[in-house]
């Protein structure tokens, strides 16, 4: 595929209502859902599956809803080969119902009709802090808003979304649809402070003077992971995420085209093999990279990026080059200009203009270092509790989401967070008990 053919816009266009409902139809209702067992949150995938063959999208709403405060998102982004969808019975016969494009559908149309929402409690049983307003971030607020707590996020960046708007390409996840589902969350009574940096304009001690009774902490992993293969400093080697970020920023007219870390034509190499790598190389493509290339030391099997993902860069044009591990950036006058790699056949250089590393991230220290009394680990993720679940060793301080553990998938990370708002209306509780 020509580079000028690929666009920026969403990929998949989604099912029409007779679609999803022919979809929907096709669901067997199992006794003992598979479906479930496979979704991280355990959504009621039947439940809202068979609601939909009956055309009561809002019915479908409702019970999405009990579960997840994102569903447009996950409908996009979630691994359904390896969850929902991966589990379907149907899967024998290799047509297993489409559940995040239905999923997709409900919340889409319920978000272009705004349907009239649940009644939500008054905001009586307590005030809760959360910084970040990433997939932890959102779904704590929302758990914690449908339960009657007064929420209120704080973050960094212009608008809310933290990585859902900043991280994944706009083919991908459209930033209206994240837009749309901020909107719904706020509709929960959620207030949302942007442009606001914890650790600088504001700290946790700050919060709890201000009359929080408890505070998550939801930022991510801020800092990407480097290399320390020689040359690395050169001008030349930057990191995924931030390159994604720039493209996001250039996309909606927030940055300048001359801003975005690949020039039109470049020879564009990317170091990793997950679904970042697929994204910093098929957004790559998309910003008018001539040529780009996935550099991964492992085996095609051992890679861990969607296999649909695979597909479709392939699709695009993207190569892959196995088993390569890049030795060496070279340069002159401090700007890259070709690497040395080590394949199984030997040694060799490429030119290259640009590398994009995506090897993972870790935690930022900007919170932590800013507070008394929260414990990280060696590698600078932050330590919780069992109980209440996702405390860190200081009082009323939670944590959840990519801070405490490994980078996960979006899912993974609701998952987490479901059961800290948990952990947090019961400290919550417990606390004002104990003040009265």
């Amino acid at each position: 595929m020509e580079t000028k053919d690929l666009k920026f816009g969403e990929l998949d266009e989604g099912f029409t209502i007779k679609e999803a409902i022919e979809e929907a139809k096709r669901c067997l209702n199992c006794k003992n859902p598979l479906c479930i067992k496979g979704c991280p949150i355990e959504n009621n995938i039947p439940g809202f599956i068979h609601q939909l063959s009956m055309g009561n999208i809002g019915a479908a709403m409702h019970i999405i809803n009990e579960k997840s405060n994102l569903p447009a998102i996950c409908g996009r982004v979630c691994p359904h080969e390896k969850q929902c969808v991966g589990h379907c019975v149907l899967n024998a016969k290799k047509r297993p119902i489409q559940v995040g494009k239905l999923e997709r559908f409900a919340a889409d149309f319920d978000g272009n009709m705004g349907l009239i929402r649940d009644k939500i409690p008054q905001k009586t049983r307590g005030k809760v802090a959360v910084i970040g307003s990433g997939p932890a971030g959102l779904t704590v607020a929302g758990d914690l808003a449908r339960e009657g707590f007064n929420v209120m996020i704080f973050e960094g960046e212009q608008e809310a979304g933290g990585v859902l708007m900043y991280g994944i390409p706009e083919y991908r996840l459209p930033k209206d649809v994240v837009r749309k589902e901020v909107k719904k969350i706020e509709a929960l009574g959620v207030t949302f402070i942007t442009q606001c940096m914890v650790g600088q304009a504001i700290t946790v001690d700050d919060m709890f003077e201000q009359g929080f009774d408890a505070v998550f902490i939801g930022s991510g992993t801020a800092l990407p992971k480097s290399l320390d293969t020689p040359g690395y400093t050169l001008r030349g080697v930057t990191q995924s995420s931030y390159f994604l970020r720039m493209a996001s920023l250039c996309n909606t007219g927030s940055i300048g085209r001359e801003e975005v870390p690949v020039k039109q034509g470049d020879i564009v190499g990317v170091i990793g093999g997950g679904n970042v790598a697929m994204d910093a190389a098929r957004t790559a493509l998309r910003m008018g990279a001539g040529k780009v290339y996935v550099l991964f030391r492992r085996t095609i099997d051992q890679m861990s990026a969607l296999q649909t993902e695979y597909n479709e860069a392939v699709e695009e044009g993207v190569e892959f080059l196995w088993e390569t591990t890049v030795t060496e950036f070279i340069g002159s006058n401090g700007k890259l200009e070709k690497i040395r790699v080590k394949t199984p056949e030997g040694e060799n250089f490429m030119p290259i203009d640009r590398i994009l590393l995506a090897i993972g991230s870790r935690p930022a220290n900007r919170i932590v270092s800013t507070t008394s009394g929260i414990e990280v680990d060696d590698t600078g993720y932050v330590i919780t509790k069992e109980r209440p679940y996702g405390m860190t060793t200081r009082k009323g301080v939670f944590a959840g989401g990519d801070v405490v553990h490994t980078p996960q998938t979006v899912v993974l990370a609701m998952k987490e967070a479901k059961q800290v708002a948990k952990g947090i209306a019961q400290f919550v509780d417990a606390k004002k008990l104990l003040e009265e």
